[in-house]
């Protein structure tokens, strides 16, 4: 045995933590190690000593039961440091506990056992490791046991220990006491035999240590292989294997494949399998054939006929050792079911089949014929189709198959006329769904055909109509009573209609009615495409005919509605509400017509003044938009709409625009509703028309005691509006909220009234707070009460009334400015004509307002108005500055 290797493990300083052994540990260790080297010992005791199971996280390192840490293969420390984790288990109290393992490099340590090494190489002896070669163990050996496997031997030590280790699907299952080793010579020995399958080889791992527990000697690694023995017979994957195959296949067709499989070890004799065919059964020709390795069958036989055999089973067998007499066997059953095909034509019972049938029978069975088949019964390739292939050139006859029979069935489709021909001859074939797949060297297959004879009986007929299928065409426009066509029969024996009598048949169209005699169609109500009996504008009628001797004939009518343009167009919509954002309408129209009759539509404004106020401006072919040519005052407005259809009808719809001064149309409506919340009857309207008349005696009385100063009121911006002043307008009224308009108020404020007394008219002003009556513009210009000073300075006794002439001197001014500004256009040039468009003039207009002179913004309340009815309260809300 080679000498041992001290030297590997001399310079390992082995430390562990006093503080928490349990959990950390230190191992100092040079920069690279060989393969099988102690790198430390750790105390698991003091960690668990109950541990069943050891496991390390690093496949680098393998821990003993000792708690000796080697490594496993050689390990090259690049880092500073490397970490790994020992795993303590057990199993039977379910307890685990960690031990974490830190290898710390001594790179001075490192280097001066690289300078030893390198001064001593010449001088350094080595001995040779101990280490037999593998061990082989047979399975299932029959021993004797204890079954000696090999001998390890040390020179320097002379007490041996065993850790083994098993690899294979049973590693989980611990083999405890399967090996044990002689401590004094070193023999290894098997206790009992062990099976391939369950542990294919152990990995035993020999300590050598002398009398005082010293371990001179590196740990050796000892593999000890089972060697498998033929212990396991082959087996099939399936109980039976299952396949089909077309009958008439040709050889070497697959058919399909068994597999079987073996335990024994892969890739030797024990797992060389071979198939063959024990019998088959029916015991006829064979059939098929297996291939020997792969266990594909594969039809062998040309002549696979489902007629004869339908089904084959085979017995086969699969035997390992490559197929040799002495190897283990298995047999297993493979079922090979034949497909049927279509090789077998149809042919009739009968080669003449003869029949009769009455004339102007419609729809009736008058025959059945039969074939045979060999084909498997219900598939495609025995199901029959009968067809006929000579004499039913006018399509009076049909044949169809019975599914469950498989009978041919021979109707009568459409009647026969006795008198055009007695006796019909038909010629009918036979054939299969599926198409012929003939067998090899098979004839050609010959189509079965048979010959009916059909005889026509005689029969009284009643009246026919020419033809059974008449249309009319109707306009939906007609008027009732009128005449849409003739529908007439004829009496096949003397072939005109006289004497023959025309019905409507019970539960038909209520809208047409026949003439009993002439056979004239003519309208009782209004035709409408819509009804719902109507399908597309269409509708059959069932006519009967009777002739003398009660014989009735039918025929069906169908009546035809063609459109006509009976509907005008009209607009659905005509109340709306257009807001100060002058956002137009969309109106919309239909019409119940066609589309030959109805779109596109032509809209208009009928009322020529209302043309020059409100525009139409086209959206698409149904709709147009709706808006104001300019500005127009506020108010609603009824505008007449006409609108036509493609062929020109047209029809007027008065649309209602309420111009509104809002922001959105919900305060128009809000406005609306609140005027209409409350119904007044007869007599609260002569309360609210006395109320108003003494509501004007009250103002009147108060505006003749205005200039004795007892009640002072403010007076409105504008003096006109207080009078009946003559106004030439050019366009309607319209209903706005002045902002200059000052509510009266019970206060010692000045009021100023145009008083016109015979032919001379004078202006009164009571003064009250210090106001005067100035011009909107303010700044620069003179007071009235200026005026009324003369200009001088002079005081004068101020008697709070102003003459006429004062008034005009005062207003003439700012009126001439005024109207100086309204001639200049949007970029302050002069304009060149009179005729000016006429443009706003509130609030951001150059020219200001010409009726307010004053440029009073005071609100106040007419608490009093609050007492009045609510018809009253519209006029207080439009008097009211909001």
């Amino acid at each position: 045995m080679a000498p041992a290797v001290p030297s590997l493990v001399l310079g390992l300083l082995v430390l562990s933590l006093c503080c928490d052994a349990c959990k950390k540990v230190i191992f100092h260790v040079p920069s690279a190690l060989e393969a099988g080297t102690l790198v430390g010992r750790v105390n698991l005791n003091e960690c668990l000593q109950s541990a069943e199971r050891i496991s390390s996280s690093d496949g680098n390192f393998k821990v003993l039961e000792d708690g000796s840490v080697y490594t496993t293969s050689a390990v090259s420390f690049s880092d500073e440091k490397r970490t790994f984790t020992i795993l303590l288990k057990d199993i039977q109290k379910h307890v685990e506990k960690k031990i974490h393992v830190n290898l710390v490099t001594d790179e001075k340590k490192t280097q001066a056992q690289k300078t030893r090494q390198a001064r001593d190489t010449v001088l350094k002896r080595t001995k040779r490791r101990w280490g037999p070669i593998p061990s082989v163990m047979m399975e299932n050996s029959l021993g004797p046991f204890p079954l000696q496997i090999q001998q390890v031997q040390s020179d320097t030590a002379q007490n041996y220990t065993i850790y083994y280790s098993a690899s294979g699907p049973g590693i989980d299952q611990d083999p405890k006491g399967l090996f044990y080793i002689e401590r004094e010579t070193g023999n290894i020995f098997a206790t009992r035999a062990v099976d391939r399958e369950q542990y294919p080889s152990f990995q035993i791992i020999c300590f050598a240590s002398t009398p005082d527990g010293y371990s001179p000697e590196v740990p050796l690694v000892h593999t000890i292989r089972i060697e498998d023995d033929n212990d396991n017979a082959p087996y099939f994957t399936q109980d039976v294997f299952e396949f089909c195959v077309p009958e008439n296949s040709k050889p070497g067709v697959i058919v399909g494949t068994v597999t079987a499989e073996d335990r024994d070890e892969p890739s030797t004799l024990h797992t060389l399998l071979r198939y063959r065919i024990v019998s088959q059964n029916p015991p006829i020709i064979p059939a098929f054939s297996l291939h020997g390795e792969t266990g594909v069958i594969t039809v062998l036989s040309p002549q696979l006929d489902r007629e004869l055999v339908s089904t084959y089973t085979l017995f086969i067998e699969v035997r390992d050792m490559g197929g040799q007499p002495f190897g283990l066997c298995t047999t297993g059953t493979a079922v090979i079911k034949i497909e049927d095909t279509n090789d077998n034509a149809p042919t009739f019972k009968q080669i003449q089949y003869e029949t009769q049938v009455e004339e102007n029978k419609v729809n009736v069975e008058i025959l059945r014929v039969s074939v045979l088949d060999l084909d498997e019964l219900g598939a495609p390739g025995s199901t029959a189709v009968y067809e006929i292939i000579r004499g039913n050139d006018d399509r009076s006859f049909e044949i169809t198959t019975d599914r469950n029979t498989n009978e041919g069935i021979l109707c009568v489709v459409k009647g026969l006329d006795y008198e055009g021909a007695k006796q019909r001859i038909l010629v009918i074939a036979v054939n299969n769904e599926a198409p012929y797949m003939l067998a090899p060297h098979s004839q050609q297959v010959v189509q079965s055909t048979s010959t009916v004879v059909v005889n026509v009986l005689d029969v009284d007929e009643g009246p026919v109509f020419k033809p059974c299928f008449f249309r009319m065409d109707a306009s939906e426009c007609d008027e009732v009573g009128t005449s849409i066509g003739k529908y007439l029969a004829e009496d096949p024996e003397t072939g005109n209609s006289e004497g023959i009598c025309y019905k409507i048949a019970p539960g038909q169209c209520n809208w047409i009615n026949i003439d009993e005699k002439s056979g004239e169609v003519r309208t009782i109500k209004a035709l409408d495409r819509d009804l719902g009996e109507m399908k597309r504008g269409q509708c059959n009628i069932t006519v009967l005919a009777i002739d003398r001797n009660g014989k009735t004939g039918t025929g069906t009518l169908q009546v035809v509605i063609q459109p006509c343009n009976r509907n005008f167009p009209r607009i659905l919509k005509t109340d709306y509400i257009m807001c100060r954002d002058r956002k137009p309408i969309c109106l919309t129209a239909e019409d119940g017509d066609i589309a030959s009759y109805s779109m596109p539509f032509v809209y208009r404004v009928t009322d020529r003044n209302l043309a020059s106020s409100w525009k139409i401006t086209r959206h698409n072919e149904k709709s147009v938009y709706l808006s104001p040519r300019g500005d127009i005052p506020f108010g609603i407005y009824t505008i007449p709409v006409t609108v036509s259809d493609r062929s020109g009808k047209q029809g007027v719809t008065q649309i209602r625009v309420n111009y509104c001064n809002c922001v959105v149309p919900s305060e128009c409506e809000r406005m609306a509703f609140a005027s209409s919340s409350v119904t007044l009857g007869v007599w609260a309207i002569l309360a609210m028309i006395l109320g108003s008349l003494l509501l004007l005696l009250i103002l009147i009385t108060i505006c003749g005691c205005c200039g004795s100063g007892v009640m002072r009121r403010h007076v409105t911006d504008d003096c006109a509006n207080h009078n009946l002043i003559i106004s030439n307008t050019e366009a309607p009224g319209e209903e706005v909220m002045d902002h200059n308009i000052i509510p009266l108020q019970n206060t010692a404020d000045q009021v100023g009234c145009g008083i016109k007394t015979g032919d001379q008219q004078t202006f009164e002003m009571v003064k009250g707070r210090g106001h005067t009556l100035e011009s909107v513009r303010g700044g620069g210009h003179q007071t009235l009460g200026s005026v009324k000073e003369g200009g001088g300075g002079q005081p004068v006794m101020d008697t709070c009334r102003y003459s006429y002439s004062e008034w005009h001197n005062f207003t003439h001014p700012r009126l001439g400015e005024k109207v100086h500004l309204c001639r200049q256009d949007e970029e302050q040039k002069h304009s060149e004509d009179y005729l000016l468009t006429y443009n706003y003039e509130g609030k951001g207009s150059l020219a200001g307002s010409v009726g307010c002179c004053s440029d009073q913004h005071e609100e106040e309340a007419l608490d009093f108005l609050d007492q009045l009815e609510p018809k009253f309260r519209t006029l207080a809300e439009t008097c009211v500055k909001r």
